[in-house]
């Protein structure tokens, strides 16, 4: 990244500004705003999660807020209510509350003497979130939202389910927001109200698992801020993007087809980050492209941001299986939606084979399929962060317990762009069942990268509202639709679709002491891609323009106290059968030059099996946080532990908390909640 330290306008920085809300508590903002402003009133835009401005997100927001306020903007990084600084409690993620205050926040910021009257939201992962649920709210400054790796549907897209399969990252992200919504606030910015303030928050706290496994089918809990429930409601221009190896691919192209705004999209290579920071790379000139989308939207700029492609994707080239890379090597390509380009070419199911319109299938027959708990081992993260390395493997391990299907070696070069889907008819004996479909790109040497992949619990088939069991031998219809992605197959290469029952541990296992048995019907079958032609990048209609380097302000100081440590571990026991994912996110401890604070985080994730005991899945979420200035020392520690049998789920939970050595705080959980054919 390139750092810029001469912007068109200098700036200053307020920080732990308080912003009242209507029902009297206090949220905490920092403020990055052009000197000029005083005089010159500018547009206000908000960044608004609860990842601790003061310390946790400290580097990143350095980078872009000084960034943006330097070309004529008001950045707002508000801390959410019961985070951070802020007051009050947050006991779960997009309630209406937290909505009510975002709308709050913004009429502060327009009815201040530096702000125009006019306001933007931005944000990634949550604060993408909440940047369009607000939209959807309409509230009157709002004149434009950035969005980077996000949903519109809270229950079938994002980290809890996964076509109506639960997804094991549901308990990680439940252990991280048991662990930042028990941290403390700041006793240099709130003075001594910050125990009263902490433990106000250890008092109301619930492990957030217990409340997303009380909803296990689409319910108003769900839809609720889900913005696909009423996509005319977002009446403000979007700037949309995400990352091929994200969880969070598919809201751009969804967007882009359902609202009627002015919108743009942008889908990189990268996982769970900013594009200006994207990994695997390359990463962009991001922060211009919001700064360009700023000045339009919100100054009323004529600078062509809304020329080109409606979508701008990159196309990846076919790559070696790897659990990291720092680039991806492709290209951008240019389309709009619908697009004039991308046409379906369905492939058939038969003895193993695919077979194109334009071949002869393999004779159909019908193929049984009882995957072992180990396939999956290799799957890596729903959502990769690319630290550690959490992309998936080479797939051949996972392809000897699926049924595999793949077509002759290319005689041409593919490309597919869009959402792939597997049509399958299958019966099953037992009336729980889940089918996960792979494709990968297979090498002429055999290795195999994965492509995408998609999962359903078979009891979703027709609806996630009113899931139905499956009748043992009876047939069924299905539809597995896959994560979109652009991606292209060489000359030479196989394209490959496998099927599996289990996939675990990125998903939980359908609900039986023994694995279900799958038969699947080959010749009412077929996998259905999205080809765009190569001939499509001569249509000017399309055309992508380059990029800009990627570039920032310079970031925050902070220096190493103890080495980072990063772990991803997957073990076998030839012994007792076990089998073990370890995941090690540690930051060691950070020193913040700026306010002289130690702060340490610690995330370790365990998830464990025994054989083919699809009874004995389990796994534990454990985080420990420490924040040290001279004789002010306190620390959380938080553990969730999810088991299940064949008919409850099992969640234990602990939460301590430490001033100094002195346990100040201490509670536990235990509860059981039904499987609701899951």
């Amino acid at each position: 990244m390139r750092y810029v330290d001469n912007l068109p306008h200098a700036t200053k920085e307020e920080d732990n500004v308080r912003i009242p809300m209507s029902d009297g508590i206090h949220l905490s903002a920092k403020i990055w705003r052009p000197l000029s402003s005083d005089g010159t009133p500018v547009p206000a835009v908000l960044e608004y999660i609860p990842y601790r401005k003061r310390d946790l997100s400290s580097v990143r927001d350095s980078l872009h807020h000084p960034y943006i306020a330097g070309h004529g903007y008001a950045c707002v990084r508000v801390d959410l209510r019961g985070t951070g600084d802020s007051e009050g409690v947050l006991t779960d993620e997009y309630l209406e509350r937290e909505q009510a205050d975002a709308e709050d926040v913004l009429a502060w910021l327009a009815a201040q003497p530096w702000c125009d009257g006019s306001t933007g939201m931005m944000g990634i992962s949550w604060g993408a979130f909440a940047a369009l649920q607000v939209a959807a709210r309409r509230p009157p400054s709002l004149r434009a939202v950035v969005l980077s790796s996000f949903t519109d549907d809270r229950y079938a897209d994002d980290m809890h389910y996964m076509g109506g399969a639960l997804l094991s990252d549901n308990l990680g992200e439940a252990g991280t927001m048991f662990a930042y919504s028990t941290c403390p606030p700041d006793p240099a910015t709130v003075g001594d109200a910050w125990r009263a303030m902490w433990h106000e928050r250890l008092e109301a706290v619930e492990p957030w698992v217990l409340n997303w496994l009380r909803h296990q089918r689409r319910d108003a809990y769900w839809r609720h801020a889900s913005v696909c429930e009423d996509y005319a409601a977002v009446r403000t221009p979007v700037l949309a993007s995400s990352g091929w190896a994200d969880g969070y691919s598919n809201a751009v192209t969804r967007l882009l087809s359902h609202l009627d705004v002015p919108r743009k999209g942008l889908i990189g290579p990268w996982s769970h980050k900013y594009p200006h920071l994207g990994e695997p790379g390359p990463a962009i000139g991001y922060l211009q492209e919001v700064v360009r989308w700023w000045d339009h939207w919100l100054k009323g700029v004529d600078n062509g941001v809304m020329d080109g492609p409606m979508l701008r994707a990159w196309m990846q080239e076919s790559v070696p299986p790897s659990t990291a890379y720092e680039e991806r090597p492709g290209r951008w390509v240019g389309e709009n939606l619908p697009s004039g380009h991308v046409e379906e070419t369905a492939y058939q199911l038969g003895s193993g084979r695919l077979s194109s319109p334009a071949q002869k299938a393999g004779p159909p027959v019908d193929s049984g399929i009882q995957s072992p708990l180990s396939v999956g081992q290799f799957a890596g993260k729903w959502a990769s962060y690319n630290a550690p390395p959490d992309l998936p493997y080479d797939q051949r391990e996972e392809d000897g317990g699926s049924l595999v299907y793949e077509t002759e070696p290319l005689a041409e070069r593919l490309e597919i762009l869009g959402v792939p889907r597997v049509e399958v008819e299958v019966s099953a004996d037992q009336p729980v069942a889940m089918v996960a479909a792979r494709i990968s790109d297979v090498a002429p040497d055999g290795r195999a990268t994965r492509v995408t992949y998609g999962i359903l619990n078979l009891t979703r088939r027709d609806s996630a509202d009113e899931p139905e069991p499956l009748e043992p031998g009876e047939r069924y219809r299905a539809v597995v639709s896959l994560n979109g992605v652009a991606q292209a197959f060489p000359p030479g290469h196989r394209v490959r679709l496998s099927l599996s029952t289990s996939y675990w541990p990125l998903a939980w296992p359908a609900p039986a002491p023994s694995p279900a048995r799958l038969t699947v019907h080959e010749g009412a079958c077929r996998l259905v891609l999205p080809v765009r032609p190569t001939e499509s990048d001569d249509d000017p209609a399309t055309a992508v323009a380059p990029f800009e380097a990627p570039e920032g302000t310079r970031p925050l100081a902070t220096r190493s106290v103890t080495p980072p440590e990063e772990r991803w571990d997957v073990t076998r026991d030839l012994i007792d059968y076990g089998s073990r994912l370890e995941v090690v996110k540690d930051r060691g401890i950070q020193h913040f030059d700026a306010i002289d604070l130690d702060v340490g985080l610690r995330a370790v994730e365990r998830y464990t099996s025994t054989a083919d005991d699809f009874t004995s899945p389990a796994g534990e979420s454990t985080w420990t946080m420490r924040f040290r200035r001279q004789d002010w020392d306190v620390r959380i520690h938080t553990s969730t532990t999810l088991r299940c049998d064949a008919d409850s789920f099992h969640v234990n939970a602990e939460l301590d908390a430490y001033e100094g050595d002195r346990r100040v705080f201490s509670r536990t959980w235990n509860e059981s909640l039904p499987r609701d054919a899951l």
